[in-house]
């Protein structure tokens, strides 16, 4: 029997398949199934920046209308569980944590300056192995630089990590114009983990209310090739375990993940989608690729398949760009 653990944040891991932050996390007996399906540890829902600045009373009215103001427009955000407030909210990590065997790690999501990272010490106190922080901004100030996202970005996670003891993840987007850069910077900070990547909900519009309106679409797993590509450079080069989220299906995917550098992979879609015994399928289905193709440990292929480890690394780049156009033309002509 193959070896599938990994580590984590620190966190010594049975295999590397962690439930990320989706509705099942607000109920207890769903975060048991998936804990005997398999999972190695669980994401908690976020408690979002907006709950904890905002009534609770005031925070429907607020995501319903839209705002205009410095953070990003929030009515985008999915339909938040307002019932959690932030006192709600630790009160469920203390209870989960004391009801799973599993590492629990509590998420905050926000992207301002103030006084709402005080509840990642909070999170600690009530029991957290980790933190996941999702930084989850749109700038939409015109008179914003990018090197202005970038040290707002890296004074939150300065400020998060000097607070707090426990180990810190941060969930990152993927339109940086430096990606590497900025990894680099948040792990010379304190930042333990990076999560590639986070999904914004893209907004549509009602034609008929003449409304822009929120959408939610899970993840499919071409989802994950543009995670796959960015783990994949970032191995050994950045100081912090890298996690990917987003488009992780089936057991090649997490494979591919550990492949290209990633210490787990986490999943939501799949498991909304099929439920938690599909965590037992892909462990399985995991073990029996790993035997046939003589794979002793996950250890073993971390990297394997990373941009300093393949024989053409400029498949990762764009020097693959011409090469890939050309083949599909190429396809093309043979058709006809």
């Amino acid at each position: 029997m193959p070896d599938l653990g990994t580590d984590y944040l620190g966190l010594t891991l049975p295999n590397p398949i962690v439930a990320s932050s989706s509705p099942l996390a607000e109920r207890v007996d769903e975060l048991r199934r998936l804990e005997d399906a398999g999972v190695s540890a669980v994401v908690l829902h976020s408690l979002f920046e907006e709950q904890i600045n905002l009534e609770s009373n005031d925070l429907d009215s607020y995501l319903s209308h839209g705002t205009e103001s410095y953070q990003e427009a929030t009515s985008y955000f999915p339909e938040l569980s307002t019932a959690m407030g932030p006192d709600t909210y630790l009160e469920h990590l203390a209870h989960v944590k004391k009801a799973l065997r599993i590492p629990v790690i509590a998420s905050l999501n926000g992207a301002s300056p103030g006084g709402w990272t005080r509840y990642a010490r909070r999170m600690e106190d009530a029991g957290a192995d980790a933190l996941e922080l999702n930084l989850y901004f749109v700038p939409t100030d015109a008179g914003m630089t990018s090197a202005g996202v970038e040290r707002m970005y890296l004074q939150l996670v300065r400020d998060v990590t000097g607070s707090v003891r426990i180990p810190v993840a941060v969930k990152l987007t993927p339109f940086f114009s430096a990606p590497v850069h900025i990894a680099t910077e948040l792990a010379a900070l304190g930042a333990r983990g990076l999560v590639l990547f986070n999904r914004f909900y893209q907004p549509d519009l009602d034609l008929e209310n003449l409304e822009v309106v929120p959408t939610l679409a899970l993840s499919s797993p071409w989802t994950l090739r543009m995670r796959l590509r960015w783990v994949a450079i970032m191995y050994g080069h950045v100081q912090a375990d890298l996690a990917v989220t987003g488009g992780v299906h089936s057991a090649e995917d997490v494979l591919k993940c550990m492949m290209v550098g990633a210490k787990v992979a986490m999943m939501t879609s799949a498991i909304l989608k099929h439920g938690a015994a599909h965590v037992t399928q892909v462990l399985d289905d995991m073990a029996r690729w790993m035997d046939a193709h003589e794979y002793e440990s996950v250890r073993q292929m971390r990297g394997s398949m990373s941009h300093r480890s393949v024989a053409e690394p400029a498949a990762f780049e764009r020097a693959n760009y011409m090469k890939v156009l050309r083949s599909y033309a190429l396809k093309d002509q043979r058709r006809d």
